[in-house]
Protein backbone atom coordinates (compact mmCIF):
# COMPACT_ATOMS: atom_id res chain seq x y z
CA UNK A 1 0.00 0.00 0.00
CA UNK A 2 1.38 3.43 -0.88
CA UNK A 3 1.74 6.01 1.87
CA UNK A 4 -0.94 8.59 1.71
CA UNK A 5 0.20 12.75 2.01
CA UNK A 6 -0.59 14.37 4.59
CA UNK A 7 -0.27 16.52 7.48
CA UNK A 8 2.30 15.35 10.25
CA UNK A 9 1.24 14.02 13.74
CA UNK A 10 2.22 16.12 16.58
CA UNK A 11 2.14 14.64 19.90
CA UNK A 12 -0.49 16.46 22.18
CA UNK A 13 0.38 18.21 24.99
CA UNK A 14 -1.76 16.35 27.03
CA UNK A 15 -1.29 13.41 25.97
CA UNK A 16 -1.87 11.30 29.36
CA UNK A 17 -1.76 11.45 32.46
CA UNK A 18 1.77 11.52 32.99
CA UNK A 19 1.69 15.02 31.17
CA UNK A 20 3.06 18.61 33.02
CA UNK A 21 0.95 20.96 32.60
CA UNK A 22 2.38 24.23 31.69
CA UNK A 23 1.87 26.69 34.32
CA UNK A 24 1.50 30.52 32.71
CA UNK A 25 2.89 32.61 35.09
CA UNK A 26 1.18 36.04 34.87
CA UNK A 27 3.07 39.12 36.02
CA UNK A 28 2.48 40.54 38.71
CA UNK A 29 1.90 44.54 39.16
CA UNK A 30 4.83 46.27 40.84
CA UNK A 31 4.65 48.53 43.56
CA UNK A 32 4.07 52.12 42.78
CA UNK A 33 6.50 54.25 44.63
CA UNK A 34 6.74 57.60 42.74
CA UNK A 35 2.89 57.95 42.58
CA UNK A 36 2.69 57.60 46.28
CA UNK A 37 4.87 59.70 47.30
CA UNK A 38 2.64 62.60 48.22
CA UNK A 39 -0.30 60.93 49.11
CA UNK A 40 2.09 59.04 51.78
CA UNK A 41 3.79 62.79 53.06
CA UNK A 42 -0.12 63.79 53.16
CA UNK A 43 -0.91 61.00 55.48
CA UNK A 44 1.93 61.36 57.60
CA UNK A 45 1.20 65.40 58.32
CA UNK A 46 -2.23 64.21 58.80
CA UNK A 47 -1.62 61.72 61.14
CA UNK A 48 0.47 63.66 62.96
CA UNK A 49 -2.27 66.40 63.99
CA UNK A 50 -4.25 63.63 65.89
CA UNK A 51 -1.77 64.00 68.78
CA UNK A 52 -3.56 67.01 70.05
CA UNK A 53 -6.89 65.34 70.61
CA UNK A 54 -4.78 62.09 71.44
CA UNK A 55 -3.08 64.06 74.28
CA UNK A 56 -5.87 66.02 75.59
CA UNK A 57 -8.18 62.57 75.69
CA UNK A 58 -5.65 61.04 77.70
CA UNK A 59 -4.39 64.09 80.05
CA UNK A 60 -8.24 63.66 81.49
CA UNK A 61 -8.96 60.25 81.65
CA UNK A 62 -5.70 58.51 83.07
CA UNK A 63 -6.25 58.56 87.09
CA UNK A 64 -3.99 60.82 89.48
CA UNK A 65 -2.48 59.13 92.23
CA UNK A 66 -3.37 59.88 95.67
CA UNK A 67 -0.99 60.84 98.35
CA UNK A 68 -0.76 62.07 101.92
CA UNK A 69 1.48 64.89 103.00
CA UNK A 70 3.24 62.72 105.93
CA UNK A 71 5.85 65.66 106.85
CA UNK A 72 5.85 69.61 107.37
CA UNK A 73 9.08 69.81 104.62
CA UNK A 74 6.07 68.29 101.80
CA UNK A 75 7.34 64.66 101.92
CA UNK A 76 4.32 62.28 100.51
CA UNK A 77 3.30 58.68 101.59
CA UNK A 78 1.40 56.66 99.85
CA UNK A 79 -2.15 55.46 100.12
CA UNK A 80 -3.40 51.75 99.67
CA UNK A 81 -3.79 50.78 96.21
CA UNK A 82 -3.08 54.16 94.64
CA UNK A 83 0.24 53.30 92.99
CA UNK A 84 -1.99 51.00 90.67
CA UNK A 85 -3.14 53.84 88.66
CA UNK A 86 0.71 54.22 87.52
CA UNK A 87 -0.24 51.07 85.46
CA UNK A 88 -3.88 52.43 84.35
CA UNK A 89 -2.24 55.43 82.83
CA UNK A 90 -0.18 53.27 80.71
CA UNK A 91 -3.00 51.18 79.69
CA UNK A 92 -5.68 54.03 78.81
CA UNK A 93 -2.65 55.56 76.99
CA UNK A 94 -2.03 51.80 74.61
CA UNK A 95 -5.83 51.63 74.49
CA UNK A 96 -5.99 54.87 73.42
CA UNK A 97 -3.14 54.24 70.95
CA UNK A 98 -4.15 51.24 69.37
CA UNK A 99 -7.70 51.96 68.87
CA UNK A 100 -6.22 55.08 66.81
CA UNK A 101 -4.21 52.43 64.95
CA UNK A 102 -7.05 50.29 64.17
CA UNK A 103 -9.10 53.38 62.70
CA UNK A 104 -6.28 54.90 60.89
CA UNK A 105 -5.25 51.27 59.07
CA UNK A 106 -9.31 51.23 58.22
CA UNK A 107 -9.38 54.47 56.50
CA UNK A 108 -5.76 54.13 54.78
CA UNK A 109 -7.09 50.91 53.09
CA UNK A 110 -10.39 52.90 52.37
CA UNK A 111 -7.71 55.24 49.54
CA UNK A 112 -8.31 52.35 47.32
CA UNK A 113 -5.95 54.19 44.47
CA UNK A 114 -3.35 54.41 46.82
CA UNK A 115 -3.34 50.98 48.22
CA UNK A 116 -0.02 49.46 48.99
CA UNK A 117 3.70 49.43 50.94
CA UNK A 118 4.42 53.38 50.40
CA UNK A 119 1.06 54.93 52.03
CA UNK A 120 0.92 51.73 54.88
CA UNK A 121 4.33 52.60 55.95
CA UNK A 122 3.53 56.55 56.00
CA UNK A 123 0.37 55.31 57.89
CA UNK A 124 2.50 53.29 60.91
CA UNK A 125 5.17 56.42 61.09
CA UNK A 126 2.24 58.93 61.08
CA UNK A 127 0.78 56.96 64.12
CA UNK A 128 4.18 56.55 65.66
CA UNK A 129 4.81 60.15 65.37
CA UNK A 130 1.33 61.05 67.05
CA UNK A 131 1.90 58.65 69.88
CA UNK A 132 5.45 60.05 70.49
CA UNK A 133 3.85 63.96 70.68
CA UNK A 134 1.12 62.84 72.54
CA UNK A 135 3.17 61.04 75.32
CA UNK A 136 5.00 64.57 75.08
CA UNK A 137 1.88 66.62 74.59
CA UNK A 138 -0.20 64.52 77.28
CA UNK A 139 2.08 64.42 80.24
CA UNK A 140 2.57 68.65 80.11
CA UNK A 141 -1.36 68.73 80.15
CA UNK A 142 -2.02 66.44 82.86
CA UNK A 143 0.53 68.10 84.86
CA UNK A 144 -0.79 71.80 84.61
CA UNK A 145 -4.21 70.22 84.92
CA UNK A 146 -3.35 68.96 88.65
CA UNK A 147 -1.15 71.85 89.37
CA UNK A 148 -0.80 72.12 93.08
CA UNK A 149 -1.39 76.01 93.68
CA UNK A 150 -0.60 76.42 97.44
CA UNK A 151 1.65 74.32 99.88
CA UNK A 152 -0.64 71.76 101.11
CA UNK A 153 -1.35 71.35 105.02
CA UNK A 154 0.09 68.44 106.72
CA UNK A 155 -1.96 65.17 106.49
CA UNK A 156 -4.13 66.30 103.71
CA UNK A 157 -4.48 64.15 100.80
CA UNK A 158 -3.36 65.61 97.13
CA UNK A 159 -3.49 64.20 93.42
CA UNK A 160 -0.32 64.18 91.42
CA UNK A 161 -0.59 64.21 87.89
CA UNK A 162 -0.69 60.95 85.67
CA UNK A 163 2.42 59.78 84.41
CA UNK A 164 3.66 57.77 81.52
CA UNK A 165 6.89 55.49 82.87
CA UNK A 166 7.44 53.58 79.87
CA UNK A 167 8.30 54.47 75.87
CA UNK A 168 7.57 50.64 75.23
CA UNK A 169 3.63 52.15 74.96
CA UNK A 170 4.45 53.31 71.87
CA UNK A 171 4.00 50.37 69.82
CA UNK A 172 0.83 49.92 70.19
CA UNK A 173 -0.47 52.68 67.52
CA UNK A 174 1.61 51.29 64.68
CA UNK A 175 0.58 47.45 65.84
CA UNK A 176 -2.79 48.45 65.59
CA UNK A 177 -2.25 49.94 61.69
CA UNK A 178 -0.42 47.16 61.10
CA UNK A 179 -2.99 44.49 62.05
CA UNK A 180 -6.15 46.07 60.59
CA UNK A 181 -4.37 47.19 57.47
CA UNK A 182 -2.60 43.11 57.04
CA UNK A 183 -6.34 41.47 57.66
CA UNK A 184 -8.14 43.71 55.39
CA UNK A 185 -5.23 42.77 52.44
CA UNK A 186 -5.36 39.13 53.21
CA UNK A 187 -9.00 39.40 52.85
CA UNK A 188 -8.85 41.54 49.50
CA UNK A 189 -6.80 38.37 48.07
CA UNK A 190 -5.89 40.55 44.86
CA UNK A 191 -2.25 40.81 43.60
CA UNK A 192 -3.18 44.57 43.51
CA UNK A 193 -4.77 44.82 46.27
CA UNK A 194 -7.87 45.80 44.17
CA UNK A 195 -6.31 49.01 43.44
CA UNK A 196 -7.28 51.47 40.59
CA UNK A 197 -5.26 53.47 39.26
CA UNK A 198 -6.53 56.71 37.43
Amino acid sequence: MSETSGPAHRPSAVAGPWSVPVLVRQRRPRVVVKADLLPAVSVLGTLSLLSFPLAFAWSRLAPPERVRIIAADGSQGPLELESWHRFDDLAVFGFLTLGLGIVVGVVTWLLRERRGPVVFLAAVLGVALASALAMLLGVGWANSHYAITSPPALGSVIELAPRLESWWVLLTGPLGVSLAYSLLATWNGRDDLGRRLG
